[in-house]
């Protein structure tokens, strides 16, 4: 579904469709805009994850702390929100979209 690797230098790009049902990723204009929602909850998820275990660990009232902490953590894990928030969106929020596994048995007959 995606081109790249996740952590890297380039910046993180989408397949339009997939390269083995032809499946259009994008189903209607802005359909991916609805990810942002999802990301939201795991940015949200992971910020207070991390902040009480800065607090388990460092035991700090320093607001600078937690903020110095808690930037480093979202930025560290903004590539992996972008990718699996789209992945949850397209596979298990939209209704639309179901497993066919007849491309599954056809994968496996093209490779060797």
């Amino acid at each position: 579904m995606f081109v790249g690797k996740t952590y890297g230098i380039k910046r993180q790009r989408m397949n339009d469709v997939c390269p083995h049902c032809g499946f259009r990723f994008e189903i209607e204009p802005g359909y991916f805009y609805a990810a942002m929602y999802v990301s939201y909850a795991m940015s949200v998820a992971q910020v207070v994850t991390t902040g009480l275990l800065t607090y388990q660990v460092t035991k700090s009232e320093s607001p600078w702390v937690y903020l110095g902490v808690l930037v480093v953590a979202i930025l560290i894990f903004a590539p992996f929100n972008f990718r699996y928030s789209r992945l949850i969106l397209l596979h298990y929020l939209t209704p639309k979209v179901k497993y066919d596994p007849k491309y599954e048995d056809q994968l496996h007959e093209e490779i060797p």
